[in-house]
């Protein structure tokens, strides 16, 4: 709701300058001038939000398997500007190096794993269902567990989940091969910049093509980009299903379903991999652990 008026003193160019109280630092004018104030409590942002599109003009080529969409450099009166305190500072300061620990592998390669072995075995179908819905699915757990572990010895993480990430910044993309090869690179740049700030970003999802995990490693600094691979078997992680979305994909309801009727390329040089043991998974605390060892022996939970 809009309401017109005189100002004698002040004048708004925007709901954002009367809701900011930017006005006070603007010139006072006529006393003539007319302003718009917007009523904020009636003001629906969410009606004037349009989703984040990709610039088709910088989109070319179309999908090669394991990427699609190409981004264009930035036109050259658009500069990099440094600032004065540096990630050196940043990480003194945090006493931790900034880094990406980047959680790869099939959907249900983690989180149900331990339970499959633990407590789902000659339970009943009800049972093992309620217990599934005690228990987030996916590599998520891993990365929540590690998120855990690193806060208990002080040091600060972040989690990007690609479920999450869905929800807002990449919630204009779809599932197929050019859309999640861009959802990809958008988490990618952003877990640059947590690494940037000194902060240990723990990105989660499946990013099944090579080529778009490598780009996302060619964005950072030499030794700051952390593969884990979670190498669990399709059969095994079909047969947790935690989601129902194997049974989906062979009914032919979804398309594309990585491990069904699209691949998953495995990492060729990783700097964890994360497996069953003689049959059996560890649990994710377990698994935490084990990257914990690897970020204390690399060095990275120290400045």
């Amino acid at each position: 709701m809009a309401v017109t008026g005189t100002a004698s003193r002040r004048r708004f160019y925007s709901f954002l300058d009367s809701e900011l109280g930017l006005s006070d630092f603007l010139p006072s004018s006529s006393s003539s001038v007319k302003f718009v104030r917007w009523n904020a409590v009636r003001f629906d942002r969410s009606r004037f939000l349009a989703p984040i599109k990709a610039a088709k003009e910088v989109v070319s080529g179309k999908a090669d398997g394991a990427g699609g969409k190409n981004v264009k450099p930035p036109p050259a009166n658009i500069v990099w500007h440094e600032c004065s305190v540096d990630k050196l500072e940043r990480q003194q300061l945090l006493q931790q190096k900034g880094c990406v620990i980047w959680i790869t592998g099939l959907s249900g390669s983690a989180g149900t794993a331990w339970l499959y072995e633990t407590e789902m075995k000659g339970r009943s179908r009800v049972v093992v269902g309620e217990i599934m819905k005690e228990h987030k699915s996916r590599k998520s757990t891993l990365a929540c567990a590690l998120s855990r572990a690193l806060h208990s010895r002080g040091k600060l993480a972040y989690v990007l989940d690609g479920d999450n990430v869905r929800h807002g910044l990449n919630r204009d993309l779809g599932f197929g091969t050019e859309d999640r090869a861009e959802n990809i690179r958008r988490i990618g740049e952003v877990a640059n910049l947590f690494s940037d700030s000194g902060v240990i970003c723990i990105a989660s999802l499946i990013s099944p093509y090579r080529k778009d995990r490598d780009a996302c490693r060619a964005m950072l600094a030499e030794g700051t980009f952390i593969e884990v691979f979670m190498d669990i078997p399709l059969n095994v992680c079909e047969a947790r299903d935690p989601k129902g979305l194997y049974k989906l994909a062979r009914a032919g309801k979804i398309r594309g379903f990585t491990g069904i009727d699209d691949p998953y390329e495995p990492p060729l040089k990783c700097e964890v991999v994360l497996q069953q043991s003689g049959g059996n998974c560890p649990s994710p605390s377990d698994m935490a652990e084990t990257l914990i060892s690897y970020l204390e022996e690399k060095g990275y939970l120290k400045a």
